[in-house]
């Protein structure tokens, strides 16, 4: 019997590979095909995004290198009643956070998290939706993962969100989840596969 456990394996120098996954969510927001095998593109330059076209052996990709964006650290933001624990290097921008508290979470004030300034349950619902895992809480921090099936979703100009897929890979950060990731496909991070949030500083389009 063949093994149809989802997962995420990295080629060296080349694409992502995604094993028997459940959806793929386009940037739309539109269903693509899934097929039981997909090469993933994560040099940023395919010219069939989100797929792989070999375009990273034209130009050179390389599975790792660069400098990592932020500190690989967790800060803590203590509130009178929870705890937010918060990790640079693991931060895509996707900006959850401020669309569903931004009275807790705004990156114009400081400290940029005030657990005090709304409820638990909103953190809870922040820490629930942010989906890289960077934002935790408690201490230590505790990500949360409502159960899902096995998924990837595609952020405009951004990461692909994993959800409920093991990523085989040797590298790390402090806190990073094994439910739930993002993982780089502009090339540019310097912590891949996973998303270092650099796609936003350089201004990387899937479109381009």
């Amino acid at each position: 019997m063949s093994d149809e456990t989802p997962k995420i394996e990295e080629r060296e120098n080349g694409p992502l590979i995604a094993k028997h996954i459940h959806s793929l969510t386009g940037e739309d927001g539109a269903a693509l095909e899934v097929k039981p095998v997909m090469a993933l593109c994560r040099c940023g330059q395919s010219a069939n995004k989100p797929f792989c076209d070999g375009t990273h052996t034209k130009v050179g990709f390389e599975s790792r290198g660069g400098k990592p964006e932020g500190p690989d650290k967790f800060f803590t933001y203590e509130g009178k009643e929870v705890t937010v624990s918060f990790n640079p290097r693991l931060c895509g921008h996707a900006a959850e956070c401020g669309r569903i508290a931004s009275n807790i979470f705004d990156a114009n004030k400081k400290p940029w998290v005030q657990p005090d300034n709304g409820t638990v349950a909103e953190v809870e619902a922040v820490v629930a939706a942010c989906p890289s895992g960077a934002l935790q809480m408690g201490t230590p921090p505790e990500t949360m993962v409502a159960e899902g099936r096995a998924e990837i979703m595609i952020q405009k100009d951004g990461p692909y969100w994993v959800t409920e897929v093991p990523v085989e890979t040797d590298s790390s950060a402090e806190g990073i989840s094994e439910r739930k990731n993002i993982l780089c496909r502009c090339g540019k991070s310097g912590n891949k596969p996973y998303c270092d949030g650099t796609h936003r500083s350089a201004g990387w389009k899937s479109g381009d």
